[in-house]
C-alpha cells in the first residue's frame, strides 16, 4: 500500500478517533498553538464512558474541555507546564503538576511513562507522506514515537515547519482532517518598566551574539531595541513575532553562530497568523525536540549566548522562584534552568534573570527578603549570574551572601530598600 492509500484508509471522524482511548489509559496531547481542539472536544463528549484517563501535556491554549469541574474522575491532567487552561484545576486539586526541566520531558515517555495514546496536531502530508508537527515539536515527537497508538489532527492551516519534526503517515493510526485557525498570541506593548529593563540588558548583547528569549513584555522589549545590532543569532525554545521582525529587518542573520550557523533553532512557535505563515517551509527556521534545543550541553555550544528569563521573585541570596506564587502553582519550570545553566557553561555566555522590581502596582517587592512561604526554588542561588530590574544589573556570580544582598538591594525598588537592608542586617548578611 502506498502512503496516500494508507492516509485515506486511516481517515476517521474525531469521535471515531477517540474511541481508541480506554479507561485508565495514559494519553498525551500536544499543546501551545498546536492544541488539538477538535479531538479534545470529541474526547470530552465520551466523559460518561471513561474513568481515570491520565492526560499528559505541556502548556495548553484556550479553553480546555477536559479540565472543567466535574471532569476529574474521567480525565485527570498531568501538567508538565501549567497555563490558564488548567491552572484552576491544579490549584483546586483536580489535576497534578509535575515540576521538571523542559529538556527532560521527552525521556519521560521513552523510559518512564508508557503512553497508550498520543494525540498530535500536524500539517498535511508532503509528497513523501511525511507530516510536520508544525508549531510545536517539544515533546510531541517523543510521545508519538513511544505511544502504542497515535492519533493525528491533520490541519490544512498548520504550517510545515522544518527540522527534526516530521512523522510518516505509516506511524499514525487514526487521522482526523480539519481546517481550523491556530490560536494566536497577541503581544501587548511593552510597559515603561519593561523597556527600562530591556535597556539595561542591551549592553550585554553585542554584535554576533546568539540569544534566547521567552514569552512576555521584557523579551519583546529587548527584541525591539536590537535595531543597531548586527548578525545576531537565535537558539531558543520559543519563536515569537519579535524574532520574525528581527529576521526581516536583517538584525538576525545567524551567520556568526557556532552551532547551526544560518539557522534559527527552536522547539515551538507562538504568535500571530503572520508568524505561522512566515515559518511555513522557511529553511532559516528549524524546530527540534526539546531535549535537543534545551539540553544545557547543547545550549553551551553557542559561544557568547545570552539567555534571558523571567521570575516571580528573587530573594536576597539569589534564589529564584518562577513557577509559583507561594503555594499556588502558576506555570512551570519551562526552559529557564536549561538555558541558565547552558549559558553559564558557554564560552562568554551570559545567563540573565529579568523581572520588574515590584508587583501589584508597587504593593509587593519582587526582590524579596525571602521567598514566600510555599514558593519553590526553580533556579538555585548557585546558578544565578545576572539579575536585572528597571533599576539596574546585579551580577551575583562568585559573590558572597553579603555582596549578593548588597547588589540586589541596589536594584530593588527604592521604597523597599531600607526594609531589605534591615532584614539583611538582622540575618547577618550585612
Amino acid at each position: 500500500m502506498n502512503w496516500l492509500d494508507d492516509f485515506r484508509s486511516k481517515k476517521v471522524s474525531a469521535g471515531e478517533a477517540v474511541a481508541v482511548v480506554k479507561s485508565g489509559d495514559r494519553i498525551f496531547t500536544s499543546g501551545n498553538a498546536a492544541t488539538p481542539y477538535a479531538i479534545l472536544r470529541a474526547l470530552a463528549e465520551r466523559r460518561d464512558e471513561l474513568t481515570g484517563v491520565h492526560v499528559f501535556h505541556l502548556l495548553l491554549m484556550g479553553d480546555d474541555p477536559l479540565s472543567q469541574p466535574g471532569m476529574e474522575k474521567h480525565f485527570r491532567h498531568k501538567s508538565l507546564f501549567v497555563g490558564p487552561a488548567d491552572r484552576a484545576a491544579i490549584h483546586e486539586g483536580r489535576a497534578d503538576y509535575f515540576p521538571i526541566f523542559l529538556y527532560e520531558i521527552p525521556d519521560l515517555f521513552r523510559r518512564q511513562i508508557q503512553l497508550d495514546v498520543a494525540i498530535i496536531h500536524t500539517s498535511p502530508p508532503d509528497e513523501h507522506g511525511f507530516v510536520s508537527l508544525g508549531v510545536e515539536t517539544a515533546a510531541s515527537k517523543a510521545a508519538a514515537d513511544s505511544a502504542k497508538t497515535v492519533v493525528a489532527q491533520v490541519n490544512e492551516k498548520m504550517p510545515r515547519a522544518l527540522g527534526d519534526c516530521f512523522i510518516h503517515i505509516s506511524q499514525i493510526d487514526k487521522i482526523v482532517e480539519v481546517s481550523e485557525d491556530l490560536p494566536e498570541l497577541n503581544a501587548r506593548p511593552a510597559s515603561d518598566v519593561e523597556q527600562k529593563i530591556a535597556r539595561h540588558i542591551m549592553p550585554l548583547i553585542e554584535d554576533g551574539t546568539t540569544i534566547q528569549l521567552g514569552i512576555g513584555g521584557i523579551p519583546d522589549a529587548v527584541l525591539a531595541l536590537l535595531t543597531d545590532r548586527k548578525d545576531l543569532g537565535i537558539h531558543t525554545e520559543m519563536v515569537s513575532d519579535g524574532v520574525m521582525h528581527a529576521v526581516e529587518s536583517g538584525v538576525v542573520t545567524n551567520v556568526q553562530k557556532t552551532l547551526h550557523p544560518g539557522k534559527v533553532i527552536a522547539t515551538f512557535i507562538l504568535g500571530s497568523r503572520e508568524l505561522y505563515r512566515y515559518i511555513h517551509n522557511n529553511p532559516m527556521f528549524e524546530l527540534h525536540q526539546v531535549d535537543y534545543t534545551n539540553d544545557p550541553f547543547v545550549v553551551a555550544q553557542n559561544d557568547g549566548i545570552v539567555a534571558i528569563n523571567s521570575a516571580v521573585e528573587v530573594d536576597l541570596t539569589g534564589q529564584v522562584c518562577s513557577d509559583s506564587m507561594g503555594y499556588r502553582i502558576y506555570s512551570g519550570f519551562g526552559g529557564q534552568v536549561d538555558f541558565i545553566r547552558g549559558a553559564a557553561r558557554a564560552k562568554d555566555g551570559k545567563p540573565i534573570i529579568a523581572l520588574p522590581s515590584t508587583a501589584k502596582n508597587g504593593q509587593i517587592t519582587r526582590i524579596a527578603p525571602h521567598l514566600k512561604e510555599g514558593a519553590g526554588v526553580v533556579t538555585s542561588r548557585g546558578d544565578v549570574h545576572y539579575v536585572v530590574t528597571e533599576f539596574g544589573i546585579a551580577n551575583l556570580h562568585g559573590k558572597s551572601l553579603r555582596k549578593r544582598a548588597e547588589a540586589l538591594i541596589q536594584i530593588a525598588h527604592p521604597d523597599y530598600r531600607a526594609d531589605l537592608e534591615q532584614f539583611a542586617k538582622d540575618r547577618n548578611y550585612l
